[in-house]
């Protein structure tokens, strides 16, 4: 699953009104630190066409599996940016939105025991090593075309890998009625387990969200995913679904209808999945944060300043006198700023045309 990668923005610029733009339904609309439970909030994404959206992703897991007293450790860590391109608004038959969903780089790690940690760069690796081809495979391509309402509710998915993540949900669905902080709406889902005699069972799931907390305009949400359909007693059914139980929250900004931030955990174990002596212990850990947006700046002819003009020619913003409306805010920049998909490729050198590239794989 590259949306998340183990292997989930800018705010609304200039004059213009983006689509599903509503304020709180109560009180005057002015963040305090932290606002009454007595006042609702109608939680809903914006968008404006043609923005591009980035996330920043980690994930990181250590899986331990015993099976006939042999036990093994994987460890594995990847790091990409996840990308919408907003294409279109629609407004009929009701509000929504249209997107392509790409990854733009991704680095990968594992470590097996016993063996040397292989690493992946899909920006500096021209050849993936083994067991990568498909991720490398990924980076860089439309991974879907969705189509999805203001709440969040997918209304198509379409695009060369949308049947694999079919069951991976990209967003969190929003209640529909403005709710107040203490409101716990549900999210279902379905997804298959093989049994042990071949035949695929499928299993409902889950996710309970709650609106815990609203400070400065910031909505934090808990979120827990649960199996409904019962499995007790079954660990070969458990196994396959560990990754399925995972907690955590979320950072939504309200105005700007962005997520901010998102953080899932899991730390399960699983007894008798393939044996009496057998067990499965999984830890991970996904974190998503918004990757602030680049602003556009534009560069004036080089002319000779006149001496009551010493400032002509410098690099000003291309916005609007009135400004652009206020973006998201962002809950954690990344230490190192990322690419963009609309920087331009740098062109080479006479000396450097004709060399071709060499992988920087590495193993340790």
């Amino acid at each position: 699953m590259l949306a998340a990668v183990p292997l989930r923005a800018a705010g609304p610029a200039g004059g213009a009104t983006p689509t599903g733009v509503d304020a709180p339904e109560a009180g005057n609309g002015s963040d305090a630190a932290a606002e009454s439970t007595d006042k609702t909030y109608r939680l809903r994404y914006r968008f404006k066409a043609g923005e591009t959206i980035r996330w920043q992703v980690e994930h990181r897991a250590r899986v331990t599996t015993t099976v006939s007293g042999s036990t093994q450790t994987a460890e594995t860590l990847s790091r990409s940016i996840k990308v919408w391109r907003i294409k279109e608004l629609a407004a009929a038959p009701q509000p929504a939105v249209v997107f392509e969903h790409l990854v733009e780089n991704v680095e990968m790690r594992q470590k097996l025991s016993g063996r040397e940690e292989v690493v992946y760069n899909s920006a500096t690796d021209v050849v993936p090593p083994a067991g990568f081809e498909q991720a490398a495979q990924s980076v860089g391509v439309v991974l879907a075309r969705v189509t999805m309402d203001l709440r969040g509710i997918i209304v198509q998915r379409g695009g060369a890998v949308a049947d694999a993540e079919g069951q991976s949900p990209l967003t969190l669905p929003l209640p529909e009625e403005a709710v107040p902080v203490g409101h716990t709406w549900y999210a279902p889902s379905e997804t298959t387990v093989k049994l042990k005699d071949g035949q695929v069972r499928t299993v409902k799931l889950r996710q309970r969200c709650t609106l815990a907390e609203v400070r400065d305009g910031i909505a934090k949400i808990e979120v827990e995913s649960q199996i409904i359909t019962p499995i007790r007693d079954q660990p070969e059914l458990e196994a396959q679904l560990i990754q399925r139980q995972s907690s955590g929250e979320l950072q939504f900004d309200i105005a700007a209808g962005r997520l901010l931030s998102h953080r899932l955990e899991l730390d399960k174990r699983v007894v008798g999945f393939s044996g009496e002596q057998s067990s499965l212990h999984y830890v991970t850990r996904f974190t998503e944060e918004l990757v602030p947006a680049v602003p556009t700046v534009t560069v004036g002819p080089r002319k000779p300043a006149p001496p009551t003009a010493p400032n002509a020619g410098t690099i000003s913003d291309t916005a609007s006198d009135s400004g652009p409306a206020p973006g998201p805010r962002v809950a954690k920049t990344p230490d190192a700023a990322q690419p963009t998909s609309e920087s331009p490729a740098k062109k080479p050198s006479a000396k450097s045309k004709g060399k071709p590239g060499r992988s920087n794989l590495r193993r340790r």
